[in-house]
């Protein structure tokens, strides 16, 4: 029935000549519809009607405050035209945190259960584009009944895979996906190739978080890509320009990749004929551009499929042939996916040969027209480089640098740095890119870039003076940028007195080439400088005057911190005696090995997308901890085979260094980046060789160390053990699935301890990696510290245990746990009393619910169970539980393979008898059970 009424509205509106006009229309038509909605018996017609008005004003940007009540009231009409109205109105008028979102949830309840197929997709798409958190959690079982119902028409089930998609990229922790993937994977062998085709994506986006969940989807994409490729078995209705579901072969070729090569013969003989099909295909390029698209669509996933198969096989050779090609092509977007690929490959193969065939062709992409082209060219000049053509492509990064986009300019510099330290032969070599990127980028240089390079040269000392010399000769160029101003104040300040005899580099000339540029310098830089000029007093006296009155100068200024340098400096200068100068200016000693931050700050820039990346720019050691990897490295652990293999990479790609430096020696730039990896792997196997026959670990833990883990499972820091001889404590943080600790080993004897060594055994779920190697003695009276760094990767049900060994007359073993608990990955989260028992019912009872009673050891105090929940990093929500003094905590539990685990817990204490009733509730029964038996021995 058309509503005239509506017509004649938007004809009026569409009439005014002028805002004024339209605003008087709009104010009169508001008035008229408030006061039916206020008469009230309004037919459905009529609501509709008015409804719609209230829509159309909204789209043409004026805000509605009423009228929402009438339209959740017409969703639940029997009539389509009127509930298709009601949706509509919800959807444009209410976001995700309305509170009227409340009262339609049992109303899109019983369309998702409604035998009508059409009411189904209504109530689908509200909730895909309203999603919601209380959405999710009351509704999102429904949608996945909907998915996998054999009664669901296709229509309604490609719905709702693609709901389900929406609420898992928006809730990611509402959706129990392990429980639901077996369900959802077999999907993929639904008739329909439309059903397919979303589910498909479902399953990519579930897979990136749950891998080893989805791993019963290999065999089936492998299974439908055979049928649609190589025994042409489709509909005729989905083909596209000759292709067969371009849309689908992509998805599944892209989902194979998130997942390690797989085992069985008969479906790697079906995937090699699948991806040599499309190899085959490709040899003839269509004239049509549609036709010519999808074809390439298809080519380039596949290669990248077949590369992460096995990038040494003969289809990538293929490939690599035709990829050579695709980077000359006249189209831009051929090249840009050719080079990507390139680029794919180069990153995850050890045999660079046949790339650098074309290191011309790539170097002219870096003036390619199309900036995304250039990128693309920088990244594979990036993943193919190594020592054999360092110093070319570093040299020609350089000399685009001065007329490359400002926006790829940082990036270059990032990589620069990298590929220089990485694969750097000669010292001087390094010292002179680094010092010239600076000069000719220093806008784009990053603190961690200098920051790097005085790491490197304060731990190489037949660097240093070949460094500091450069550096002076940097800083004397007409336009000097602050950032050399600051790696050159660190270093003469450092090492200024190993070229003072050189020509032009007395200390005075140095003191001269530093100060020229103090006035114009930030104050970070200054206050940098003032530290400069304390050292050059200890230093160099003979410039002590001229030193001095830089100092009383800026005792004066108004920045406190340049004027308390300069106040104390003076002090320290002009005291009767030097020895206080010399212990404040002794040299810096050398850094702790570590993992370069230049990595840490590339890897930030790249993977934003909600698809993730299946491989990682740079070269081979950069894809070792890609998700595939990581699943196909523990498979072969839980297999027993591939052991030594596993142990030998992981050592080869912690001891990496420039090529030709040897692998002991962290001598190089590159080895400086990366000596520390491999310290936890042979400390662990080590002490378990030193354990006593027949015991393990558990078995010789130290007599009362119940007290101090009691003490610290509680805590961040303290103390871990003590004696008359050692003592040990500990600091921890914990952010996510990621956690720091360190270890502080104290001597409290007047001798020293000798042979002294610290091994890990780390519980299956946790890796641990320690920053440094650690010292092998402990002077008498002081101390050492050991860092760690923690990645929760899956559930753990244990703590970590450390031995700790020394010389002390006789060899001494100290075995204690480690309070690295379960509880430390969770993060708190408030919720509503609403959202909580939404959730708390959605889990459901056993085995997800655990429950216990047990008597405290003290008498009950609710102080201390609420410090106990709160130190277990569980967040308390106030005024949920209906009845006062119990406890009501939520908190959601971090790993980084099995993503993450929404935790509820409930704690009721009794003081008349001094117990507690404790009960919880996760989306895990692992999770629960071990969650329960932590609180509970932290409780009585």
């Amino acid at each position: 029935m058309a509503m005239r009424g509506l017509t004649v509205f938007i004809a009026d509106i569409r009439n005014c000549r002028v805002r004024e006009l339209e605003e008087k229309r709009i104010n009169k038509e508001m008035a008229n519809i408030r006061n039916k909605f206020k008469e009230g018996n309004l037919s459905g017609y009529d609501k509709k009607k008015y409804v719609c008005k209230l829509l159309y004003m909204y789209i043409l940007g004026w805000d509605i405050d009423f009228g929402h009540m009438e339209a959740v009231n017409l969703i639940s009409s029997p009539k389509y035209s009127e509930k298709q109205i009601g949706y509509l109105g919800i959807t444009l008028l209410m976001h995700e945190n309305s509170d009227l979102v409340r009262l339609v949830v049992n109303s899109i309840r019983k369309d998702l259960d409604d035998s009508n197929e059409i009411h189904n997709c209504l109530a689908l798409h509200a909730i895909a584009n309203i999603g919601g958190r209380e959405m999710a959690e009351s509704l999102a079982g429904d949608v996945h009944r909907l998915l996998v119902s054999p009664n669901s028409k296709s229509f309604v089930k490609k719905k709702a895979a693609l709901t389900m998609l929406r609420l898992f990229r928006k809730h990611p922790d509402v959706i129990p996906a392990p429980d639901w993937a077996e369900r959802i994977t077999n999907i993929i062998d639904d008739y329909d190739l439309g059903v397919c085709l979303s589910v498909a994506s479902l399953i990519t986006a579930l897979a990136q978080q749950y891998p080893e969940a989805f791993m019963m989807a290999v065999p089936k994409a492998i299974m439908r890509l055979h049928k649609v490729i190589v025994e042409r078995d489709f509909s005729v209705d989905y083909v596209y320009y000759k292709i067969p579901i371009p849309w689908l072969q992509v998805k599944l070729l892209r989902l194979l990749q998130y997942f390690p090569p797989t085992e069985d013969p008969n479906m790697s003989e079906m995937l090699h004929n699948v991806l040599q099909t499309i190899i085959n295909n490709s040899q003839e390029t269509p004239r049509n551009v549609q036709h010519n698209n999808a074809q390439n669509a298809i080519l380039f996933e596949a290669i990248n499929l077949a590369i992460h198969l096995d990038c040494e096989s003969d289809i990538v050779r293929q490939a690599t042939t035709i990829l050579a090609k695709f980077i000359l092509s006249k189209e831009t977007n051929v090249r840009y996916l050719g080079l990507e690929t390139m680029s794919h490959l180069a990153a995850v193969t050890d045999e660079l040969d046949e790339i650098k065939k074309h290191e011309e062709t790539i170097i002219l992409s870096l003036r390619d027209k199309d900036i995304s082209v250039r990128r693309r060219g920088l990244d594979l000049l990036y993943s193919m480089c190594d020592v054999s053509n360092a110093k070319t492509i570093v040299s020609e990064l350089i000399r685009y640098l001065h007329i490359a986009d400002y926006a790829l300019r940082e990036e270059m510099v990032l990589k620069i740095a990298i590929m220089t330290e990485k694969y750097a032969t000669e010292y001087s070599w390094y010292v002179d890119v680094i010092l010239q990127l600076i000069s000719s980028a220093g806008d784009h240089v990053g603190e961690e870039v200098w920051y790097r390079v005085v790491q490197i040269v304060t731990n190489h000392e037949n660097l240093q003076e070949y460094a500091a010399k450069m550096v002076l000769h940097y800083m004397r160029s007409p336009h000097c940028h602050e950032n050399m101003l600051k790696v050159g104040g660190y270093l003469l300040g450092e090492y200024g007195h190993l070229i003072a005899n050189l020509p032009g580099a007395s200390p005075i000339e140095q003191f001269n080439t530093l100060h020229a540029r103090f006035g114009l310098c930030s104050l970070a830089t200054r206050a940098l400088l003032l530290s400069t000029y304390i050292k050059f007093v200890n230093l160099f006296p003979e410039i002590k005057g001229a030193i001095l009155a830089v100092f009383n100068q800026y005792r004066h200024v108004l920045d406190v911190e340049l004027q308390q340098r300069a106040c104390e400096y003076m002090a320290i200068s002009t005291m009767p005696s030097d020895d206080l100068l010399q212990t404040v200016c002794e040299e810096m000693p050398q850094f702790p090995e570590r993992e370069s931050a230049l990595l840490s700050r590339l890897n930030e820039r790249s993977n934003q997308t909600e698809d993730k990346r299946t491989w990682n720019i740079g070269g081979r050691d950069n894809n070792e901890k890609t998700p595939a990897n990581l699943i196909a490295a523990k498979e072969r652990n839980e297999n027993g085979g591939g052991l030594e293999e596993l142990m030998a990479g992981m050592n080869n790609a912690n001891l990496s260094g420039g090529a030709g430096a040897a692998a002991e020696d962290s001598g190089t730039p590159g080895g400086a980046a990366n000596g520390a990896g491999s310290q936890a792997t042979t400390t662990t196997t080590a002490a378990a060789a030193a354990t006593k026959p027949g015991l393990s670990w558990k078995d010789q833990l130290a007599p009362g160390y119940e007290v101090w883990f009691n003490r610290l499972r509680d805590g961040a820091d303290g103390v871990l053990y003590e004696d008359s001889i050692l003592q040990i404590g500990i600091k921890s943080e914990y952010h996510g699935h990621l956690g720091r600790l360190a270890m502080y080993f104290g001597n409290k004897t007047h001798t020293q301890l000798n042979s002294f060594a610290v091994s890990l055994e780390s519980p299956e779920g946790l890796v641990i990696n320690s920053s440094h190697t650690l010292a092998t003695s402990i002077g008498p009276s002081t101390q050492i510290q050991q860092l760690y760094s923690l990645e929760c990767q899956q559930i753990m049900t244990d703590v970590p245990l450390i031995r700790i060994s020394y010389q002390a007359g006789s060899v001494q073993s100290i075995y204690l746990k480690l309070p690295v608990t379960l509880t430390r990955f969770i993060e708190p989260i408030q919720l509503s009393s609403a959202d909580y028992f939404g959730r708390w019912k959605q889990i459901g009872g056993p085995p997800r619910e655990v429950q216990t009673i047990f008597k405290s050891s003290e008498r009950l105090n609710s102080e201390r169970a609420r410090i106990v929940l709160m130190n277990n990093r569980l967040g308390i929500c106030e005024n949920v539980d209906p009845k006062p003094g119990n406890f009501v905590a939520t908190g959601v539990l971090n790993t980084s393979l099995n993503g993450k685990v929404g935790c509820l817990l409930r704690l009721e204490p009794n003081r008349e008898t001094d117990m507690y009733r404790l009960t919880v509730r996760t989306t895990s029964d692992v999770v629960s059970k071990h969650l329960k038996e932590i609180l509970q021995g932290a409780l009585m």
